[in-house]
């Protein structure tokens, strides 16, 4: 049995926790080996299509009494360490594996050959955009690599496939249950409040974001005071950062439109800032972190320019719909915490925000301030809106703002404090179809509020789960409000 993986040894019980995409990725990756697997879940219909399949299935009470009976557990990254089945885990001493961390030791081990060279993006705002552009750049240079991660397959699915390297997005949640992680170059681009209620509080959750820069190379944000706090604890032999302005030595920054890198060359020319088709400062860093575990693997500058120039935003990220007499409607749905909120909103000089959902805990209150001057108007929906209507009449009070609410939490408002107006629009809650019903009249509602030049732009600052099946249905929902509003 190779080193690390004496869990797994002929005959281990393994509980595998969740049942849904990462489960299944975990079931599959272990079906060769001699272990015998149990998934537990609490949603039924999941586990009765794994059971249809051949899979051992348990309740996760039922997995938490007989815990005893397990050699270890896999968990999906959903599942946080209070998890009455984990917690269960934990104190039996049962290890606790993510499956980033199965992933990592099974590549690390040379199960699927060769090891791979991982490297790592996370960040609280901007890790899909960094990773696509990564994988971008070592694909123009003609490397063998593949996309994986948070992003979209899980990485043990892509193991089999031939590559030397991964690019890699990883969230809090998976960082956290893979200790083990030891990546070429990892990257964290910024941190703030997210995913408190999880974590059980900030400083827990930069410590799972730290460990991204465990590896050889360890690059981090340094206009971003939390995440620059981490570099001087990292174990890395090699120590990188980045930022908007001029790079000292060991950085990359910008230097007369153009990114520039000293961490790896000693003056070396990368690629025009004006080729970075994301918006405002968000975009540039984004570019720069890329870059810099790019060049960590030795990508050429000309790579890294080429891939830059054609580099298409993904789907909800800054996304531009349409233009409606003289307004640009933009889709910055997967904008699911405040940090990344106040990164959209300050691409634009003047922006009607549309804001809302499900805060997990997070105050809203920094980045209002931070916004204000750019705010024309402000249309808020989901369960917290209150919360970011609150704020805006603290720090924002002559920004008018429009709340879309439903029939049943209908509460009607005039003018706040400042006398700014302050109006309330009730959409039907009965019948189906209630996201796209909410999204028309929040469109309706923006429309009034702006005016030529503006952009109107969806960038809520919460999850989107109290109306919308993910960010992904909230977006769609707000482009087709656009589009039909354009008719």
């Amino acid at each position: 049995m190779p080193s690390g993986l004496e869990p797994l040894a002929p005959g281990a019980r393994v509980l595998v926790t969740g049942a849904g995409i990462t489960g299944r990725a975990v079931v599959a990756a272990l079906a060769s080996w001699a272990v015998e697997i149990a998934v537990c879940d609490d949603n039924t219909e999941a586990l009765a299509t794994l059971a249809a399949g051949g899979v051992a299935t348990v309740t996760p009470a039922d997995a938490g009494a007989a815990i005893d009976g397990f050699t270890l557990v896999i968990t999906s990254p959903g599942f946080p360490p209070t998890a009455p089945v984990l917690a269960a885990a934990a104190a039996a001493g049962v290890p606790i594996w993510g499956d980033v961390e199965l992933a990592w030791r099974l590549d690390a081990a040379g199960h699927y050959g060769p090891p791979r060279r991982w490297l790592v993006v996370t960040g609280t705002n901007g890790k899909t955009t960094t990773t696509s552009m990564l994988h971008a750049m070592l694909v123009a240079d003609g490397r063998r690599a593949v996309l994986c991660g948070n992003i979209g397959d899980p990485v043990l699915d892509v193991l089999e496939q031939p590559a030397d390297l991964l690019a890699v997005e990883a969230s809090s949640f998976q960082l956290f249950w893979a200790p083990s992680l030891r990546p070429e170059a990892g990257a964290v681009l910024n941190i703030a409040e997210d995913h408190l209620d999880w974590h059980g509080g900030f400083d827990a959750y930069a410590a799972a974001k730290a460990r991204a820069l465990e590896g050889r190379v360890a690059v981090v944000g340094l206009d971003d005071a939390p995440a620059t706090a981490l570099l001087p604890g990292s174990a890395a032999a090699v120590k990188v950062g980045f930022r908007l302005g001029e790079p000292a030595a060991g950085e990359l920054g910008v230097r007369d439109g153009m990114l520039m890198d000293r961490a790896f060359a000693e003056d070396l020319q990368l690629a025009p800032v004006a080729s970075i088709p994301v918006a405002g400062p968000v975009g540039v860093l984004d570019a720069l972190a890329a870059s810099a575990l790019a060049r960590s693997v030795g990508v050429r500058a000309g790579s890294i320019a080429s891939a830059l120039a054609g580099f298409t935003v993904g789907r909800h990220r800054a996304e531009a719909v349409a233009v409606v007499d003289g307004v640009t409607y933009v889709d910055d749905s997967k904008a699911t915490n405040p940090h990344a909120a106040q990164a959209s909103v300050l691409a634009y000089p003047r922006v009607v925000w549309v804001a809302g959902g499900l805060l997990k805990g997070a105050s809203v209150d920094d980045m209002v301030t931070r916004v204000a001057d750019r705010l024309v108007g402000a249309v808020l929906i989901g369960r917290d809106r209150a919360v970011v209507a609150e704020a805006l009449s603290r720090h924002a009070p002559d920004v008018p703002v429009v709340e879309v609410v439903t029939g049943e939490d209908h509460v009607v408002h005039g003018i706040n404090e400042s006398g700014v107006a302050h109006e309330t629009r009730v959409v039907d809650a009965s019948g189906s179809g209630l996201g796209a019903r909410v999204m028309t009249e929040v469109v309706a509602a923006a429309a009034s509020l702006a005016r030529t030049g503006d952009t109107v732009l969806l960038a809520p600052a919460g999850a989107s789960f109290d109306q919308f099946a993910g960010y992904g249905d909230r977006g769609d929902a707000f482009a087709a409000a656009v589009r039909a509003a354009a008719r």
